[in-house]
């Protein structure tokens, strides 16, 4: 599998979200996968990554994006709540777990992760176009 194709005008909040507003710190697109940057003064959301460290992985915060937004311009971030809707072209298959990719910002497959990318659970597809079960950093890295 690969990572979801998000439609980026359908990406929704869940009925019980869990919102952070904050500034991004990269060029961002709705339905993305960011973390909080607490390195920098104001923190900022940047895309995930879940290869690259503990930090770009959501160690201090992690969600999806619901706008877009530029560098400095403010950001609305679904952390936590029971489901997204990603507005993926291709619907999240059901029963499938979803994660942080290793490619900034995506959205994969758990299958997709390598041997010591950091699992960040997103949820898992509906089968229609959404993610359910709630946003979750783990510590653990795949074996």
């Amino acid at each position: 599998m690969v990572a979801l194709s998000v439609t980026a005008t359908q990406v929704l909040k869940g009925s019980s979200a869990i919102i952070e507003q904050g500034l991004a710190g990269a060029t961002i697109t709705a339905g993305q996968a960011v973390y909080k940057d607490t390195g920098v003064t104001p923190n900022k959301w940047k895309l995930a990554d879940a290869d690259l460290s503990a930090a770009a992985a959501g160690l201090n915060g992690v969600g999806i994006a619901l706008n877009g937004a530029a560098d400095g311009q403010p950001i609305d971030v679904q952390t936590g709540g029971n489901e997204f809707t990603i507005g993926a072209a291709a619907a999240p298959a059901a029963g499938t777990v979803y994660c942080v990719g290793a490619t900034a910002g995506t959205v994969v497959p758990d299958t997709d992760l390598a041997s010591d990318d950091y699992v960040v659970t997103l949820g898992v597809g509906d089968g229609t176009s959404k993610i359910v079960g709630g946003i979750k950093y783990t510590g653990v890295q795949h074996a």
